[in-house]
Parts: C-alpha cells; structure tokens; sequence
C-alpha cells in the first residue's frame, strides 16, 4: 500500500497513492459515515483546473485526488520524484471499490448518466459482483439544479442506505457535484468520468499496452474524433507545456480566489 501524500501538478493537488491505499481510505469513511470527496484526474480533468482559478480551487479541496492518466504520473515521478509505478485509473478504482464494498457489505449508489446506461451498468456489476448491494441509481438531468432539486437529490441517495456514491457527470461537472455535495452526504463520493459508459459496455477501452504507454487518449480520439479532437490537440500539449515549466522554475502565477459559486450540477 502506497500513500505518499500530496503534491502539485500545474497547481492541482494530486495524490501519489496507489490502488490499495485508495481503496482503503474510502471503505475507511464508508464504513464510519464519513465524508470524501474523491476524483481520479487525467490531463483533462487537469487542466479543466488550470484553465479556470474557480475550479482549480474545488480540486484542490477534494479530500482525494488520484492519478487517471498516465502523463499525470508521470508528471508526479518527474516533478516530485515519487517513483509510482502504476496509475490509479477511475474505471479500475470503480471496480475494485465495488470488490471492497461487496466483501465488506457496503451498498454503493450510482448517480449521473442516462437510464439506458444505469440499467446496463447495474446488471452488469451485479453480475460481476453477485454479493454487491446496489442501493439505487439516477440518471443525470442534465442540467444545473435549484437548491430544492439538489436536496431532494442528497435525500434520496441518503435515504437509499448507501455507503459509497459513484459520480458520473463527466469533467468537470461531477467534481463540481462531489465537492458541493460530500459533506452533505457524509459518505465517500467518488468522480469516476467514463467508468459508466465502460462498465455498461457501451463504450470500448483502449487495450492495455496503449494504456501502459499513455496512449489511451490516442485510443478514444480514433473511437470519437469529433468530439474529442478539440479537446486533446489543445489540453495534451497546454498540459506538457505547464508541466515544463513547473520542472524549470517558470511557474503560473494562480490569481487568488474567494470562495466558488454553487452550481448545482445533477
């Protein structure tokens, strides 16, 4: 088990833990009824903080911060010298939380996404997973909620008996949702990105030796290009560009931030 504490990547906070360190801490608060906000950070989860101070003040108050992608670690090992071998990657998180929470007893929720994608996802963990009490599951709106909304949203995944709730909202939105929403909850919420979509089966990995080798990006532009073709030809060399400049001296001065408006992302 590995826990290194916590260090800085283009000023967001990220953890140098390993799988079993991770798992531990959140069945740790679930167990007890504890809040925790969590995320697992590739580059874009990354620079979605550098590119805007208010954000990057809500990861940097997430309880836990794990690293997703490949360059994010490696950016930890160059820059803090901390030597992981293996990231923490949300859809692998996802699955062995679901492992502990099955063998401790702890029911897990599952909130974002569409009902389509819930249904596949839940049954297919159920397979995987027969002991696994799933507490319940609802499908995003898509939307920014009234304050009346997100409280009847905190209700019901506090009323559905949950120790764990997984966050599929996409980046940033769902670290929007843990951070407003974890110390509500007193449960572990974990920001998980695309681990819906590939547990439901609806959406193909890359396969490991691209993952190994940081390629898992190169992987999802070929699956989606249009979508995703903005999105890496200017955060993946904005991130490298950041991370050089941080191993040089030259960092980025973060302009100060109060405290972030609410958003309501459901």
């Amino acid at each position: 088990m590995i826990d290194l504490g916590r260090y800085s990547v283009c000023g967001i906070d990220i953890d140098a833990v390993d799988y079993d360190a991770a798992v531990a801490r959140i069945l740790d608060h679930a167990r007890t009824k504890r809040a925790l906000s969590v995320s697992a950070l590739a580059v874009h989860g990354v620079m979605t903080g550098v590119l805007d101070p208010e954000h990057l003040h809500r990861l940097n108050q997430l309880d836990l911060v794990v690293p997703d992608g490949q360059p994010v670690r490696w950016a930890l090992n160059l820059l803090h010298k901390q030597n992981l071998t293996q990231r923490v990657y949300g859809p692998e998180l996802t699955l062995r939380v679901c492992a502990a929470a099955e063998q401790q007893g702890v029911p897990v929720y599952f909130h974002g996404s569409q009902d389509r994608v819930l249904e596949k996802l839940t049954q297919n963990l159920r397979e995987r997973f027969p002991a696994l009490k799933i507490a319940g599951a609802t499908p995003s709106r898509f939307r920014q909620l009234s304050d009346a909304e997100n409280m009847e949203m905190i209700e019901k995944i506090s009323a559905s008996g949950a120790g764990i709730a997984f966050v599929g909202l996409g980046c940033p939105r769902q670290e929007v949702f843990a951070f407003e929403n974890a110390r509500d909850l007193s449960m572990p919420l974990l920001a998980v990105g695309a681990a819906f979509d590939f547990h439901a089966g609806l959406l193909s990995q890359a396969p490991a030796w691209m993952q190994d080798r940081g390629l898992e990006w190169f992987y999802r532009l070929c699956m989606e290009p249009g979508r995703l073709w903005r999105r890496y030809a200017y955060l993946n060399p904005l991130f490298c560009l950041e991370v050089a400049k941080q191993y040089t001296g030259i960092n980025r001065k973060q302009a100060p931030v109060s405290e972030p408006p609410v958003l309501r992302y459901g």
